[in-house]
């Protein structure tokens, strides 16, 4: 077997198949940590819409046996089952008289202060700093 070529079998990968790789591991990364940071940010604000709903809800039963709105916060959250201070992220502050209120969430950390305040007025009309907030 003169003329039989004998091959050498290596075995590992090349420096080629390592970069491919690394290429596609970045471009994977890059799309997802800020389709994951974006998920987050939602996930907070939905905090905040269920807090400001069961604020809603409490003056709601408040006005419903008593006839007026509750304008003190403590006795709401105490008596009538609001919200507390702090949920999540986001600061609980509500203004109030005996016919009006209006519940707002503050984002209270950095890291979701870039999404604005949301808000809902003894109407059930919910407004934010930034348009759609309450839709998405």
């Amino acid at each position: 077997m003169r003329g039989a070529i004998k091959m050498n079998s290596k075995k590992g990968i090349t420096l080629i198949e390592l970069i491919v790789v690394v290429a596609i591991v970045a471009i994977l990364a890059a799309i997802a940590i800020p389709m994951y940071s974006n998920y987050m940010v939602r996930a907070r604000r939905a905090d905040a819409k269920t807090a400001l709903e069961q604020l809603r809800a409490a003056q709601e039963m408040r006005r419903a046996e008593r006839g007026s709105y509750e304008t003190n916060l403590v006795a709401l959250r105490t008596t009538w089952g609001a919200p507390a201070a702090t949920v999540g992220d986001y600061s609980i502050t509500m203004v109030a008289t005996s016919t009006t209120y209006t519940g707002t969430a503050t984002p209270s950390t950095t890291r979701q202060a870039a999404d604005g305040w949301l808000a809902i007025d003894h109407n059930g009309t919910k407004t934010s700093q930034y348009p759609d907030k309450w839709l998405k």
